[in-house]
């Protein structure tokens, strides 16, 4: 064979792995010490970034197997959309989940239809910074649809507000904002509530303007979506980028923020579930949802 060829047949190979890792959904089990000393575990189900299409069956149906996992409670950060005739899709892929205990916020890809961009504009500008533009157009999804079905199925929206819901006999704190990648997110100086058994932040995007507001703030836990934990990841290396000024090596799972003068929060960043249409690959970067079991902070945090 001639040399030259192995250079084309590695990268077709490689093309062909990351289209098919798109498919390869999983399920990550965290494990996050934010309750009281010695509470019963609480069983958070942390979906984001689906990025649906009418037809993908495959990612439909798996999504409806998340309810045998039994959560306490669902936390949605965005990005379900990736279609105009999508929303049917979405409910049916949530499925029974809708009927237990949520909250959600949105993303830049529920307000507005994906694009074909150049790919290597991701790669090379990878704190978002330069996105801005991409926005400056109609909103064209239907996403006040999306949010009047999941409004009355129950689930809570936390679009720039706090709320607090009674989950498994804790009573838990919210606050969310609505998508920090295109600016939309209003901060408050309102502390967390401290009478609540927890109080969680959510929202799409992990700008660290928001971590650091929030940590400030007192929240024990932040939930966030946006990066696709790299999309693609370099073994041994991790996440080429974040697309937010996330720093890379938190790209996804679990980790801690801290400002100075403040007690850690435990921050957990899901890879999401989806891709653009216009990018369908992932490289050793496979597509998740995350059970998070909350336990008592006199127990660790891992991940498997």
């Amino acid at each position: 064979m001639r040399p030259l060829l192995w250079p084309v047949l590695a990268a077709a190979a490689g093309l062909a792995y990351s289209v098919a890792e798109t498919r390869a959904f999983t399920v990550r089990h965290v494990t996050a010490p934010v309750l009281a000393p010695g509470s019963a575990p609480l069983r958070v189900l942390h979906l984001s970034d689906t990025h649906m299409t009418p037809g993908q069956h495959r990612k439909l149906q798996w999504l409806r197997g998340l309810a045998e996992l039994e959560p306490d409670l669902v936390v949605n950060t965005g990005d379900n959309l990736a279609h105009l005739d999508a929303v049917p899709s979405v409910l049916r892929a949530y499925g029974d989940l809708l009927d237990l205990p949520g909250v959600f916020v949105f993303g830049s890809n529920d307000y507005f239809s994906p694009v074909a961009k150049n790919p290597t504009g991701y790669l090379t500008g990878g704190t978002g910074s330069g996105t801005r533009g991409a926005w400056e157009r109609p909103k064209d999804l239907p996403f006040e649809e999306l949010r009047a079905a999941f409004g009355q199925r129950g689930w809570t929206d936390l679009t720039n507000r706090h709320d607090a819901l009674e989950v498994a006999g804790r009573r838990l704190s919210f606050v969310g904002v609505d998508d920090p990648h295109l600016g939309y997110d209003v901060l408050d100086d309102e502390p967390a509530d401290a009478t609540a058994d927890l109080a969680i932040g959510v929202a799409h995007a992990p700008y660290l303007r928001v971590l650091d507001r929030w940590n400030a703030q007192g929240y024990p836990l932040i939930l966030a979506g946006h990066t696709h934990g790299g999309q693609l990841r370099i073994p041994f290396y991790g996440a080429l980028v974040t697309n937010c000024d996330l720093d890379r090596a938190r790209a996804r799972g679990l980790h801690t923020h801290q400002v100075d003068g403040h007690a850690p929060s435990w921050l957990h960043v899901s890879a999401g579930l989806g891709t653009s249409p216009y990018s369908p690959v992932r490289f050793a970067c496979r597509p998740e949802a995350t059970l998070l079991t909350l336990t008592g902070i006199d127990s660790s945090g891992s991940l498997t």
